[in-house]
């Protein structure tokens, strides 16, 4: 196997998370073939939420993630098989989401199932992803009076 290879589709990956937990929109859909399809599994919504080509997927994060949303994705335990141009990868996610506006934390564990192409300038990307919820959680900030969300990245400074 080609540890140059694993490496790079392991970098796909990170770039994938890192740019969706800091909102990185442009870095983010660079990390897609324009083609790219994903499907989360998403029992706070209360259904499967299924998007199809790389602008919707960008535009549904884009659109839903936005400064009011506080993300944190952290995977482990990659399983990644590589087939010539192709590839197929197996996660383990750990998330968490914070809705300021709602003061509800969200946290799970899933496994992504994804799959990669190496596009013609040689970059490994994401041409399907998705996860299945082995478990997830929600907790309103008011049931934990001493819960005090200290730094927020996103959130608007106060004049002093």
């Amino acid at each position: 196997m080609d540890l140059t290879t694993l490496e790079e589709i392991r970098q796909a990956k990170y770039r994938y998370l890192r740019c969706l937990d800091l909102k990185l929109w442009d870095d983010f859909t660079d990390a897609f073939t324009e083609d790219a399809v994903a499907e989360y599994d998403a029992p706070v919504l209360r259904d499967t939420l299924r998007l199809v080509g790389r602008d919707a997927i960008v535009g549904y994060m884009r659109a839903n993630l936005g400064p009011g949303m506080i993300t944190s994705h952290l995977v482990s335990h990659p399983e990644i098989e590589v087939d010539g141009d192709h590839a197929t990868g197996t996660w383990c996610l750990e998330d968490t989401v914070i809705v300021t506006a709602h003061r509800l934390l969200i946290r799970g564990s899933a496994y992504y199932s994804d799959t990669y192409r190496r596009c013609p300038d040689g970059r490994w990307r994401i041409s399907g992803t998705g996860h299945r919820r082995t478990y997830e959680l929600t907790v309103s900030f008011d049931d934990l009076p001493s819960l005090r969300l200290t730094g927020n990245r996103w959130a608007t400074p106060t004049a002093t």
